[in-house]
């Protein structure tokens, strides 16, 4: 079996380097990054998904919606596979902050800690692995739409294994 592992097409606030929101949608850029994907992907045998299922944030909804109508697929979500909850830094610049909230530990108010963080990950990629054996058959490919920090984690984590000569960002 296959995992397809995408990120969310880029945001207005990706591009501005601001904590987003979860409510944060797709820019212009993003959702024509998430049509070609869509594209790719549907006209690819050997990428081709058999399944597919995603954050219902809507940057990573909207990629998916599009990967789900190309390749007709049935999309299903999970609040798992949400970006990591920095609470009320949520809508602030990261260079307004006066430190890097990806290097901090404790949760910030309202916020999830890394430990919190962590524990969802691993609880989000067990339920992704669920979602894979469920398919039953060793060709299928299951495409997964997430977040970037959320990929990440699974990457530093040890959760998934990049093919030699790929690095984690």
């Amino acid at each position: 079996m296959t995992l397809l592992i995408i990120r969310h097409g880029e945001t207005p606030l990706n591009v501005t380097r601001v904590l987003q929101p979860a409510d944060t949608p797709l820019s212009a850029n993003g959702l024509a990054q998430a049509g070609a994907l869509a594209q790719r992907l549907a006209g690819d045998a050997a990428l081709r998904p058999t399944a597919l299922v995603s954050s219902d944030l809507p940057r990573a909804l909207q990629t998916a919606q599009a990967i789900a109508a190309a390749c007709g697929l049935p999309l299903i979500t999970s609040p798992l596979l949400h970006e990591r909850n920095f609470g009320d830094l949520r809508g602030l610049a990261y260079d307004t902050l006066g430190f890097d909230p990806l290097t901090r530990d404790e949760a910030p108010a309202n916020g999830e800690s890394t430990a919190q963080f962590s524990a969802r990950c691993a609880a989000a990629f067990a339920w992704v692995l669920a979602q894979q054996a469920a398919l039953g058959h060793p060709q299928a490919r299951l495409a997964v739409v997430s977040q970037g920090l959320v990929i990440r984690q699974w990457l530093q984590h040890g959760t998934l294994r990049l093919p030699a000569g790929l690095t984690a960002p």
